[in-house]
């Protein structure tokens, strides 16, 4: 598994994100290099059933999958471990608004939409790169 990183140090743990982190901008590319920008959530809250005598469903807070993961997109799902050259954070995220920004700050700076290179086809579902073939 590819490790990610973050200023050229190694996070390998809770422990090495920021306090207060909820997330993180992520850049991850291949030996061909094509990369994809993304968000990643530190945590995940699921709903449970409540408790024997309660009626309020709970919501329970648990760590994700974010070490393992690798993206949201087909393309980089299906990349095997030897063709990622680089998992990087590129930014952490304080609140989930404060998350969805960054990545859209992320994506417009980097032009993904135009870049070849680039495996993001759209931003926030609203701007896609064959939009702007004219």
């Amino acid at each position: 598994m590819i490790p990610w990183t973050y200023e050229g140090e190694e996070i390998k743990s809770l422990e090495d994100v920021p306090k207060g982190a909820v997330g993180f901008i992520y850049l991850i590319t291949n030996v061909d290099g094509y990369w994809y920008v993304g968000k990643k959530s530190l945590f995940s809250t699921v709903t449970r059933p409540p408790l024997k005598g309660q009626r309020a469903k709970r919501k329970v807070t648990k760590e994700s999958k974010w070490l393992s993961y690798k993206s949201s997109n087909k393309t980089v799902k299906e990349w095997e471990d030897w063709e990622i050259t680089n998992k990087t954070i590129i930014d952490w995220a304080y609140t989930k608004k404060h998350l969805t920004y960054l990545e859209c700050h992320a994506l417009f700076s980097l032009n993904v939409l135009k870049n070849e290179k680039s495996l993001n086809d759209n931003i926030l579902g609203k701007f896609f790169s064959s939009d702007l073939d004219f």
